[in-house]
């Protein structure tokens, strides 16, 4: 649970009251750690629940994630939240989460987990296996900063071109980022969608080598830690909780009571006075509650905004009283996505695959495949679905196929049990449907997405006390968002310990 608020006599700085805009992960990492650390905190949620893109389902024996399915630990925020939140005994791993597979030919292949996997593998020709062999020696690190700077606006696809070879982006990358994004490998910045291999390549020239090198410091960094911390090993991968993924954001939402957590609530205008009388309460938040036509307003020492920045831009912000234009904010395109839940009797799966899930290539569209992937939902987690169905989670849409993405429950069911058809032997009807549409579900971080940085930079810099996190701003995963969420909350402490001189602890 979050620490009580030290007594506000001692304090001054623990009764700065702070708002946080958005109950998604971010918003609600926010919160969990504003509050820690003794502030007062208010959530405002336009919708009716909280979680965000955290929406699991329990109905008629069965559990499924109509958002997010699973994460990882790979930021330090995200370990240090399921620690602090007690939900360590209720983390649950995939079974065989490392057999993933990939689509080729219009049948499903295992994908290599190690050189020698790949080398034996039949997911990729010869010759961009020998490719992938010498990348390490045919790419070294740049001669120049001009060299270097010539790629700055690569896309994926290009990217990977470059080190991989045309195959490798068809049949490896562009099915990934399908399933992480819902995009496209021509569409997505290589800088903003993998920051991570982008600085490999800037440092080393190779991918291969850098991550290498990455991994050895790791294996160094993972040593000493273990060391230290003797007899708590940790299972690496993906996880999601029981209950499904939302069990996290409703343990966030369990630490914060009805007042500071009001859902149903839309924020339609933010105010920003200074009066240099009193370094408290500068921002003011207008909005409207659901089913009422009353607007409210509440004082604020400092905003944190989690809205995706199509809903900033219908906000009316004003600073010293005169309006704060937005007009410097860009379009951000989204890519809508349909989520098709689906059960069959397991006597009617002829070819049931162990493991996490399948991709689909773009290309395999060739061979009549149109999801962009299936999780093996019940396979991976047993007590998601009785023991006599498998429980599936497909994916269709993205900039892929956007229109199809909004097509009838009846057209997608039709076109999922097609795939499953051809990938898994499915026969029959599914014995159980659910259809979920998310409109935005993923922001896209297109080549120009230094403009959209650029403008949140530019909001936070001429709105003192504004800080703005989540998926808009380093990455798309939930623990980027958690990520997010945490860093933001850390400089909004920082920004009232300066503005009044006091210790928030």
């Amino acid at each position: 649970m979050a620490s009580a608020p030290k007594d506000e006599r001692r304090n001054p700085s623990s009764g700065k009251r702070v708002a946080v805009v958005g109950a998604g992960v971010s918003g609600l990492a926010a919160a969990y750690k504003l509050k820690s650390h003794g502030l007062k905190v208010t959530v405002f949620e336009a919708e009716g629940r909280a979680g965000g893109k955290l929406r699991s389902v329990s109905r008629d024996g069965l559990i499924w994630d109509e958002g997010a399915n699973t994460m990882t630990e790979s930021e330090v925020e995200v370990k240090n939240l399921i620690d602090d939140l007690g939900l360590r005994e209720r983390q649950q791993f995939p079974i065989s989460q490392n057999k993933r597979y990939i689509v080729r030919n219009g049948k499903p292949v295992l994908i290599p987990t190690n050189p020698i996997a790949l080398i034996t593998s039949n997911i990729l020709s010869a010759k961009s296996k020998f490719q992938i062999i010498l990348e390490p020696f045919l790419w070294r690190k740049p001669g120049s900063s001009e060299v270097y700077n010539a790629y700055t606006e690569e896309s994926v696809g290009e990217f990977f071109q470059r080190h991989f070879g045309k195959e490798v982006v068809e049949y490896l990358i562009d099915p990934f980022v399908a399933g992480t994004s819902a995009g496209d490998p021509e569409s997505l910045s290589a800088r903003h969608s993998f920051p991570e291999l982008w600085n490999l390549e800037k440092r080393f020239g190779s991918i291969i080598a850098g991550a290498f090198m990455g991994k050895l410091s790791t294996k160094r960094e993972k040593s000493i830690e273990t060391k230290a911390s003797a007899g708590k090993k940790r299972q690496p991968g993906s996880f999601s909780f029981l209950g499904g993924m939302q069990t996290l954001a409703n343990t966030l939402c369990r630490n914060l009571t009805e007042d500071e957590l009001r859902l149903g609530s839309k924020v339609l205008s933010l105010s920003y006075n200074h009066d240099y009388k009193s370094v408290l309460e500068n921002w003011s938040v207008s909005y409207s509650s659901k089913g009422t036509k009353n607007v409210k307003d509440s004082t604020y020492d400092a905003i944190i905004m989690t809205a995706p920045l199509c809903n900033v831009k219908e906000m009316k912000i004003t600073k010293s009283r005169s309006l704060f234009p937005l007009d410097f904010l860009p379009e951000v395109s989204y890519m809508p996505l349909s989520v098709i839940i689906t059960t069959f009797k397991k006597e009617n799966i002829k070819r049931p695959l162990e493991g996490f899930g399948v991709l689909v290539p773009s290309k395999e569209q060739q061979n009549g495949l149109k999801t962009l992937g299936t999780l093996f939902s019940s396979m991976m987690f047993p007590d998601r679905a009785p023991d006599d169905l498998y429980l599936y989670t497909t994916f269709i849409g993205g900039s892929r196929n956007k229109e199809l993405a909004k097509a009838s429950t009846d057209s997608l069911k039709q076109i999922v049990t097609s795939d499953l058809r051809q990938l898994l032997g499915a026969e029959g009807e599914p014995t159980f449907v659910n259809h979920f549409y998310w409109s935005k579900a993923f922001p896209l971080y297109g080549r120009n997405y230094d403009s959209v940085l650029k403008a949140i930079d530019e909001m936070e810099k001429n709105l003192p006390g504004f800080f703005y996190a989540g998926n808009h701003k380093g990455g798309l995963s939930v623990g980027k968002a958690i990520a997010s969420g945490c860093k933001a909350a850390d400089l909004v402490i920082s920004y009232l310990e300066s503005s009044s001189g006091d210790k928030i602890l």
